[in-house]
């Protein structure tokens, strides 16, 4: 993507008017700044459209239009913005454990995340994850809790694989594991149509969107819209009642304008 990926416009679209330096502080902002701006929404798996992971189409969907996407939209995005400030960026796949029972077996590779080198080591990037959206980098260091502003987290590392897991109010929960074998564009295509067209997949089947914002954490699932403090904590709820208020909802927390009428997306949401 990096050959036709423009730069400006992508900065533009998620606010940044900062360094751009191959630096810890310019990665924390932009990945901020893009999880603010560019919303985690899965409506076309959910509306059964395409999802497509050539440059264009991503740049065409996050940039210059008021959409968001899911996880390889989104870190395929970030790491050509990466790539393009000078950041040395290594793509690579994890599998999904957020709603597993601990003693299942692992799935396939259907998410995607970043490695960062930089002169401080190696740090996880992730903007994609749409159960629990990373606000900052992480170190890639095992067994020691890092706190960023919206949460904490840890990694783990056994049998070759690391484990990323969040502290919820209920104890520690696993987002997803991973190795570091580097990952080219063809995986991501077989991940990408696998979770966009599989049934049994949840972004198929419930409508799911996600957006950090001033200190909260707005999630949509369905009809029921919840917003969370810092601490993971909901401090609101409401299931909504039309496709009036999901229209709104779109439009003002989520930053979205969708591909389809509100109606057609609502009645399939409670479906």
């Amino acid at each position: 993507m990096s050959e036709t990926f423009r730069l400006e416009n992508y900065l533009a679209r998620i606010g940044h008017n900062g360094a751009t330096a191959a630096d810890l502080a310019t990665l924390k902002a932009l990945q901020l700044a893009h999880l603010e701006a560019i919303p985690f929404e899965a409506l076309d798996p959910f509306l059964r459209r395409p999802v497509n992971l050539d440059p264009a189409s991503v740049q065409a969907k996050l940039v210059d239009s008021r959409r968001g996407g899911y996880c390889f939209e989104h870190n395929l995005l970030f790491r050509s913005a990466l790539q393009a400030i000078g950041f040395q960026v290594t793509g690579l796949a994890g599998r999904v454990r957020w709603m597993s029972p601990p003693d299942s077996p692992l799935g396939p590779k259907t998410h995607m995340m970043l490695k960062v080198d930089l002169t401080e080591g190696a740090y996880l990037a992730d903007v994609g994850f749409g159960a629990c959206l990373l606000d900052a980098p992480l170190q890639l260091k095992a067994d020691i809790e890092q706190t960023t502003a919206m949460g904490t987290y840890r990694l783990t590392q056994s049998d070759g694989l690391f484990s990323l897991s969040a502290k919820r109010q209920g104890g520690w929960r696993t987002l997803y594991v991973f190795d570091l074998q580097p990952q080219i564009q063809a995986d991501y295509e077989l991940g990408n149509w696998f979770t966009s067209t599989n049934p049994n997949i949840p972004l198929t089947t419930r409508l799911i969107m996600e957006r950090l914002a001033g200190g909260r954490r707005y999630r949509l699932v369905d009809r029921l819209l919840s917003t969370e403090a810092s601490d993971g904590e909901v401090v609101a709820e409401r299931t909504l009642r039309n496709a009036s208020e999901l229209s709104e909802a779109m439009r003002d927390i989520f930053k979205v304008t969708p591909p389809a009428p509100a109606e057609e997306i609502f009645d399939r949401a409670g479906s």
